[in-house]
């Protein structure tokens, strides 16, 4: 009864509510800034790769801006690019990628706005340290005890939905990709990935930061390597990719069954996957953007910007074109839709490893494609483990102090390990409804 509950509360707030109020506030900032994301993208560009580094110099106090994207991208490029975006596909259609971008697109608006709000309120502590994100902004908006409410209310919900939560979905997702890919124990995995996290937890924020500016770059030239030999060898299906984009968009029923109905299921998928995959409007990566010593915080807004764009238009969108291009086309096992024969030709598959995995398998080999998925997620997920936990950190201490931090750490690693023990359901294309499911 409460599960049901929960389930209906869940599907009323992602389908309606989350949809509205994205695409709303990302119109309204997109409008309100004049379009500052096509305005200021090219100053957002030569910032991001005028400024990169590998090994940035320590600070002080704070991070380089570059340090700071570095960070907000490695929470921003973890398992939603991967399992997120196949998700989306199987559930409404190739069309729900569409959607993913036409909410990244006011999403960059949202993100400049949220990150130029944390410079300006951000505190600086003597010590040094810098402490900045929503809570910061909420109460220098409300004053007096509706605004400690508001603050209280969502540093409770991120450090329960990342700091704890999250961490545990990201490590099950490393967890269950190196068991499918390298036969490794998933408990096993939890215990390295625990003990890793642990020294890097212990270091702070500025060893954060400098495993985060190397990671980032790496990780994503690697998957965009990987993701392009793939498109070149099946280049021919490419036009094909992008005409089902923008056709099922519309008519996704065309290809996953169910009256017209499921476009709404489209909608939905691209807005509550992309909101997970770029996070612009969810309030996570402002705590990163507010550590970043620039100038002004326009500077560091713009830099914010670029970050959803490598997030959404080139990692995802990559991931989401070799599934497509491999499993939706012509000779794809997925090419007539959701019918029973296609969902039998390629169910085994996609039940032993997750849709990337199955598409990548398809010109990689399945031992090398499933391998190259697992490491790619594990330094998506990984790094996710590492900013998320420091979002959740800077909220505790909001909260309870600097003497609650070594308590959270401990309870987040517990959880870090415990989400590589969970078992999620496998991922069903076809049942008693014609739309797929996936969890």
């Amino acid at each position: 009864m409460l599960l049901q509950l929960v389930q209906t509360i869940n599907a009323y707030l992602s389908d309606y509510v989350l949809v509205i109020l994205l695409i709303v506030v990302g119109l309204w900032y997109t409008v309100k800034t004049r379009f500052v994301q096509i305005r200021f993208f090219p100053e957002g560009i030569k910032s991001v790769f005028g400024n990169i580094s590998l090994n940035g110099k320590k600070h002080e106090s704070g991070m380089s801006s570059f340090q700071a994207l570095a960070t907000a991208i490695a929470a921003q490029v973890g398992t939603g690019n991967i399992v997120g975006a196949s998700g989306a596909i199987l559930t409404g259609g190739p069309g729900a990628i569409f959607w993913m971008w036409v909410i990244a697109f006011f999403g960059m608006a949202t993100i400049y706005a949220e990150a130029v709000l944390a410079q300006k309120t951000r505190i600086k502590h003597k010590d040094g340290s810098i402490l900045g994100g929503p809570v910061y902004y909420i109460t220098t908006a409300f004053k007096g005890s509706f605004g400690r409410f508001l603050a209280g209310f969502f540093a409770v919900a991120i450090i329960l939905a990342l700091g704890f939560f999250g961490c545990m979905v990201q490590s099950n997702s490393i967890g269950s990709t190196f068991q499918t890919a390298f036969g490794v124990p998933s408990w096993i995995v939890g215990i390295v990935l625990v003990v890793i996290c642990a020294v890097i937890f212990i270091g702070g924020m500025n060893r954060l930061a400098s495993v985060t500016e190397k990671i980032v770059p790496i990780m994503a030239v690697i998957f965009i390597i990987g993701g392009i030999v793939v498109l070149i060898a099946r280049i021919t299906y490419i036009p094909a990719t992008f005409a089902m984009i923008f056709r099922y968009a519309f008519t996704p029923q065309a290809i996953i069954g169910g009256s017209f109905g499921m476009a709404k299921t489209a909608v939905s998928q691209g807005a509550k996957r992309g909101l997970f995959s770029n996070e612009a409007g969810m309030g996570s990566t402002p705590h990163a953007h507010a550590q970043a010593n620039v100038k002004s915080p326009h500077e560091q807004g713009v830099v914010a910007m670029v970050g959803v764009f490598i997030d959404t238009f080139i990692v995802l969108t990559l991931n989401a074109l070799v599934i497509i291009s491999t499993l939706y086309t012509a000779d794809g096992v997925l090419a007539n839709g959701y019918s029973q024969s296609s969902v039998n030709a390629a169910g085994e598959a996609i039940v032993k490893s997750n849709l990337a995995q199955t598409a990548f398998s398809t010109v990689f080999g399945q031992g090398f494609g499933s391998a190259f998925v697992a490491v790619c997620l594990f330094f998506f997920a990984f790094s996710t483990v590492l900013s998320w936990n420091m979002f959740g950190k800077i909220n505790v201490i909001y909260l309870f102090g600097q003497k609650a931090v070594r308590v959270y750490e401990v309870i987040a690693l517990v959880f870090i390990f415990l989400g590589t023990l969970a078992s999620s359901p496998p991922t069903t294309l076809y049942g008693s409804s014609p739309t797929c499911s996936t969890s």
